[in-house]
């Protein structure tokens, strides 16, 4: 299988990795409308979250491009490389900075608790749990999988 082509949209493991990233964010819209009775368009473009959209279309790409290039190319080597780095990223780094935007939200609340001013709130939801990004991980694998057998049948 060769996906090589001029144009972008006809390129599989782009195709692989838009489509995470939307199955990802579905699953993560649907588990909102249930947990919070209310539907929220929003979350399309929202970070952080059940399950990681940032692990689902790194780890789609990834496996699209070994599927296509071979698990032995260097293509394959680079995808899987950036892909550790984003989710390792996603559990990490922004994990820390929702936690710190969370307690200074607090401390903002308390100190502006009898002012007028109503300062500015950070946003607290920007990384993920180690489990939401293996979740995440394994809907862009899954999806991938899913694109490429499609493909291969056509």
């Amino acid at each position: 299988m060769n996906c090589i082509n001029e144009k972008w949209y006809l390129n599989i493991p782009i195709i692989a990795a838009i489509f995470s990233w939307l199955v990802a964010q579905t699953i993560k819209l649907i588990v909102l409308v249930i947990k919070n009775k209310k539907f929220d368009f929003h979350i399309y473009l929202s970070t952080g979250g059940m399950p990681s959209a940032h692990s689902a279309i790194v780890s789609g790409l990834a496996t699209s491009i070994g599927l296509y290039y071979g698990f032995g190319s260097g293509l394959f080597a680079i995808s899987c490389i950036f892909a550790f780095i984003v989710m390792f990223d996603a559990q990490s780094v922004r994990r820390a900075v929702g936690m710190q935007a969370r307690i200074l939200n607090k401390m903002m609340d308390e100190f502006f608790k009898d002012k007028k001013l109503i300062p500015g709130r950070f946003k607290e939801l920007l990384g993920h749990t180690s489990f939401q990004v293996i979740i995440g991980m394994f809907v862009g694998i899954f999806t991938a999988l899913l694109i490429g057998t499609v493909v291969s049948l056509h």
